[in-house]
């Protein structure tokens, strides 16, 4: 018994050490699963700098695109312009060297003619075997001889020549380019750049400041001559103490020059340089990382020959094209303009159509009532009673439509000018005729001419563009005089339209043209919201009343179906609708306008349904309590 119970549990204890060798085995197999791979991006420069971070932006762009497998992607600035020495770089060196000693590194991303040199030196105590895609750097023997065994590169350079044409492009008869910027005492940057200029231009007069402090040069291309541009590389330093972005270096020398800047980067435009044949950061680094994920796919550095990329375009900035008069035929070919202000059509191609289409049909009817007017004229000749019956029929159909739009509008008190008109002729045709009665026609013809110009003035004062006047103003009133503008088109929509005003005095000060907009934009909108239900929900109403003692509240609210909870903050944002038909300015325009009279304007759902809009605006002269 004592031996069958020993052999048991010898058995036991062998059960058990199996079972941990095979949960041993199945986490070994789970730890061997796919690694990581890896990029290490080595910036000459900061990465944080615009160009360098659209640089970055690039390469994990292309790391993202590929998605055959994770890619971890390293960034390291070297920052070798604002701190040269070989004390720093060595303390540089013993800092990689403890921050990747237990990082495998497969790719290493090389950008800049500085990163170049430094692998060159110090890669070896690194990074050893590790692969090197060399980016944004010419295309030069020089520069060439900086590549280590096992690397290919993506060439991006701005050469001399580019420069000289982009300024030939925007001053036609140039005669001399000033130098401005480190990049060009550096070889490996533009190279002979003496030569290339002595190629394209033999009598072209040079300056170069690229020896001066920042100091110096702004007052030296303060005072140019005709006939000149100016030519910039990148700056760092104003050579006496204190370092910069290179594109705030720039528009230090652009505040004091006057002539055109030629610029080298696309995020150098709009600091004032005029354009010029301009590196894409984006692209520099979308082609090197598309390179780096070949080499992790298993191509070899040495079969990838080196190449130019395409990350140089001509670009200009139409501002400073308008500034200096040039002509953009004189710009090299495939040139891009950016900054172009539209034209009056293409800001205002919707408000002018809907102008257009209201002078339109104002014209349309004017002919109406003149061909009617016409035939009115030939019929007396036949039957002065047909002609009077005519004309009432007319009249009734006239009042009819009048309730479609504001144009329509405009029938009533011009049909009672014109039959006012006829029957004076009558008048005056008899024998002896009653002055008293021609007075009280011309009494009457004045009246309705002047109903008449008080729609069109009415409609006038909410299309046209006067210049802002800030002014005291009865809130109550005005939008009671928005609800009646827009009474007409309620009732051709069956909408009822109430207006409910406080009956405190609340007044604010504003412009009372541009309030109206953005009241009569929050109401429109309401109305847009119940036509397409049963008559009983087709409402809005217009409250004013006063908040938190110093604040005038405006409330648009309707029965309609309300606003999704997500859309209620994107409402307001531009050529945001909802509607099949919708252009999405109205509720922008009211929030532009709110917010310019220190306001603020927001939407929410009501319990009971629909939405409600609320307007705050500062009351003028200060708080007052609420009754």
């Amino acid at each position: 018994m004592c031996t069958i119970t020993g052999i048991a549990r010898v058995l036991i204890v062998c059960l058990f050490a199996s079972l941990s060798c095979v949960s041993l085995s199945c986490e070994g197999i789970a730890a061997d699963g796919p690694r990581q791979r890896s990029i290490l991006v080595l910036e000459e420069a900061d990465f944080r700098s615009p160009f360098y971070s659209e640089i970055f932006a690039g390469i994990r762009a292309s790391a993202k695109q590929s998605g055959k497998s994770q890619t971890v992607i390293y960034a390291e600035s070297l920052d070798l312009s604002r701190f040269p020495g070989p004390d720093y770089e060595e303390s540089l060196v013993g800092h990689l060297k403890t921050k990747y000693a237990l990082r495998s590194i497969d790719v290493i991303v090389s950008i800049g003619v500085g990163s170049a040199k430094f692998l060159q030196k110090r890669k070896q105590d690194i990074w050893p075997a590790a692969p090197v895609v060399y980016g944004f750097v010419p295309d030069l023997p020089e520069t060439r001889a900086l590549f280590l065994p096992n690397t290919t590169a993506v060439f991006a350079r701005v050469r001399p020549a580019h420069l000289l044409t982009a300024a030939r492009a925007v001053v036609p008869d140039l005669t001399r380019v000033v130098l401005v910027g480190d990049a060009w005492k550096n070889p490996l940057t533009y190279g002979h750049w003496r030569q290339e200029f002595a190629a394209a231009m033999p009598e072209l007069e040079v300056t170069d400041l690229s020896d001066l402090v920042l100091r110096d040069v702004r007052q030296r291309v303060a005072d140019l001559p005709a006939r000149s541009a100016i030519l910039t590389s990148a700056m760092y330093s104003d050579g006496e103490g204190t370092y910069y972005s290179p594109a705030s270096a720039l528009a230090r020398v652009a505040e004091t020059a006057n002539r055109p800047i030629i610029i080298t980067s696309d995020t150098f435009l709009g600091r004032s340089g005029v354009g010029g044949f301009l590196l894409l950061p984006e692209s520099i680094g979308r082609e090197a990382g598309e390179v780096a994920m070949r080499i992790l796919d298993g191509e070899a550095p040495s079969s990838i020959a080196p190449f130019g990329g395409n990350n140089v375009k001509p670009i200009f900035d139409w501002r400073q094209l308008q500034r200096w008069n040039v002509d953009e035929a004189n710009l090299p070919d495939g040139s891009e303009v950016r900054f172009r202000e539209r034209s009056f059509w293409e800001q205002y191609y919707w408000h002018s159509t809907i102008v257009a289409g209201v002078v339109l049909v104002q014209g349309l009817m004017i002919a109406i009532l003149l061909r009617e007017r016409r035939l009115r004229v030939v019929a007396e000749i036949e039957a002065r009673q047909r002609m009077s019956e005519l004309a009432h029929m007319n009249r009734r159909a006239t009042a009819g439509e009048m309730s479609a739009s504001i144009a329509h509008e405009l029938n009533q008190p011009l049909a009672a000018i014109l039959i006012n008109a006829e029957t004076a002729q009558q008048v005056l045709q008899n024998a002896a005729p009653d002055l008293g009665e021609v007075r009280d026609i011309l009494d009457h013809i004045r009246r309705d001419d002047q109903r008449a110009a008080e729609i069109i003035d009415r409609l006038r004062s909410f299309l046209k563009r006067d210049p802002t006047e800030r002014r005291e103003i009865n809130l109550n009133a005005t939008v009671g005089e928005v609800f009646r503008f827009l009474s007409v088109q309620a009732m051709a929509h069956d909408v009822e339209l109430a207006a409910e005003p406080s009956s405190s005095d609340i007044r604010v000060k504003g412009d009372k043209v541009q309030l109206q907009q953005a009241i009569l934009n929050l109401v429109v909108n309401g109305m847009d919201a119940v036509a397409h239900l049963p008559g009983h929900r087709r409402r809005v109403v217009g409250r004013t009343s006063l908040a938190d003692g110093n604040l005038a509240l405006v409330s648009i609210a309707d029965t309609g179906d309300g606003i999704l909870a997500d859309k209620l903050t994107e409402i307001f944002k531009p050529f945001f609708t909802t509607k099949a038909q919708g252009m999405g300015i109205g509720l922008s325009i009211a929030h532009t306008i709110v917010e310019a009279h220190g306001g603020r304007i927001w939407a929410e759902n009501t319990p009971s349904g629909g939405a409600v809009f609320h307007v705050s605006l500062p009351l003028a002269g200060g708080p007052r309590s609420a009754p």
